[in-house]
Parts: C-alpha cells; structure tokens; sequence
C-alpha cells in the first residue's frame, strides 16, 4: 500500500516546549520532551508511508521548526521525506524570498501557514504576497481550518474566510488542514464549489471523520481528499489501522492514501 502523509513535522525542542502543545499532550496522554530523528522514520516505515510532507513553522516569537532544520532531514533522506516552506508573515519581501529560495533551490513542495499562530485570518493582507508567489511558483499553500486543538483561538480557522481567498486567486491550490470541524460542512461546500481547494485529514482518526466527509471522500469529492495525521500528534500506525472503517473501494483509497497528494504537491 502507498501512502503519502501530507501533514506531518519533526518537532524540534524548541517546538515540543510551547505552552500552546499542553492541551495536545493532555489529549494525547504523553508529555513529549524530545522526538529523536529515528523515531519519525519509525514511525513512517512501521506504517509503510511512502513519503511524509514534514513543515517548518513559524510564528511570532520565530522559526519554531526552521526551514534550514527541515532542510536538514530532506536532504538526508531525500526519499522519506520532503519539505513545505513556512516564513515570517511580517516581513513580506523577505517571506517571499525565503519561500522562492526553498522551493526553487531546495525542492520544497509548498507553503505551511498554522494561522492560529499569527491570530491573523487568511485574508489578512500580509498573506497575499505569499499567495501569489505560490501561484508563480506553481505550489500549494497549505492551511489550518476548523476547531484550534491549542488554547488559541479558532476564529482564523473558520473554513469561510478559504472563500475569499479562493476567489482572489482562482489559481492558487489551497490544502485545508484539520478538516475543518465543526465547520466540516461549509469546508466541503468550498471543497466543491472551487477546482484548487483540497481538504486533508490531519488532526482526525478514521473513526473521527464527519460522515459527511466520507460520503464526499466516496462520490463527487474523491479527488479533492488526502490522507495527513499532524505526526506526532498523532502518528500513521494510529490513523491506517481504523482505514477500514471508512469502507472505501481501491478508486477511493488510492486517490485518498496518494494519488490526490502526487498531483496537488506535484511528487
């Protein structure tokens, strides 16, 4: 089985001491310190993924998982793994370079924006330049929607400001994180109504998703779905092993698992 994660990080130190993770390990039942290199690639062999998108983030206080950080592990294993680019939205000539550099020079598949972190909505003006430097570039950004797991607030996730995005830049591919719950429904409304937005499941166990999502997943929206699982949140092994009771044929499956993330991310 091919699988292809396209939400996933290797959390650095930096990254794992945030107060804003506390809820998650809470949930999680695990205070995570520190995550090894070798545990990622467990955790991705052990579940036969293919390849895992693994982001940089960045947010107001600086690069919590640096794109050179990311960088790194690419590099060393150009076959597990490849990058999505995240840069400081308030310095926009030098968040454009950093995103041309990373994705023109290093191979970078896209552009990660987690807005909770800014509490900036994806219509906020300091997001355009970006948006159209995806689209020259011809890559996705990738974006969060729905409920905020942190003790953040979940305004900038609200699946319709996607909407005016998506109509300023008919040709920009949105990837929407996190499935958009409770707001499921207008996320797949979007999902439908514009050619370049995609949802992916990260965040969500298979016994998790809206059925209203897998019935989209099923029928008119079965190119419009990929597999993610917010690695380490939760990991491939956890999310694969409950794939049955979503009760797709092998056409669903093999779009949702890679052949969706292949074209959109353009592996």
């Amino acid at each position: 089985m091919t699988v292809i994660d396209v939400w996933a990080q290797h959390p650095t130190e930096r990254f794992l001491a945030e107060p804003f993770l506390d809820t998650l390990k809470r949930w999680m039942g695990q205070d995570f310190k520190e995550v090894p290199l070798e545990w990622t690639m467990m955790a991705m062999e052990s579940a036969n993924v293919t390849k895992a998108l693994i982001a940089a983030w960045y947010g107001p206080k600086g690069a919590l998982i640096s794109n050179e950080e990311v960088l790194e592990i690419t590099s060393a294993h150009p076959d597990r793994f490849s990058g999505l680019v995240s840069v400081d939205l308030r310095n926009p000539v030098e968040a454009v370079q950093e995103l041309h550099k990373y994705v023109s020079e290093h191979d970078f598949k896209g552009l990660r924006i987690v807005q909770w972190l800014w509490e900036l909505p994806c219509t906020h003006p300091l997001y355009y330049p970006l948006y159209a430097a995806c689209v020259d570039l011809d890559v996705p950004v990738c974006l969060q929607v729905g409920l905020t797991g942190p003790l953040r607030s979940s305004e900038s996730g609200r699946p319709v400001h996607i909407e005016r995005v998506a109509l300023d830049f008919p040709d920009l591919k949105i990837v929407c994180g996190h499935i958009g719950y409770p707001w499921h429904n207008e996320m797949i409304a979007f999902a439908t109504k514009f050619q370049n937005v995609y949802i992916d499941t990260s965040a969500y166990k298979p016994k998790r998703y809206p059925q209203e999502l897998v019935s989209f997943m099923k029928t008119h929206g079965k190119n419009k779905v990929m597999f993610g699982t917010n690695y380490p949140m939760l990991t491939p092994e956890a999310c694969l092993k409950e794939l049955d009771l979503l009760e797709m044929d092998d056409e669903v499956s093999e779009l949702f698992l890679y052949k969706n993330a292949e074209k959109v991310f353009k592996l």
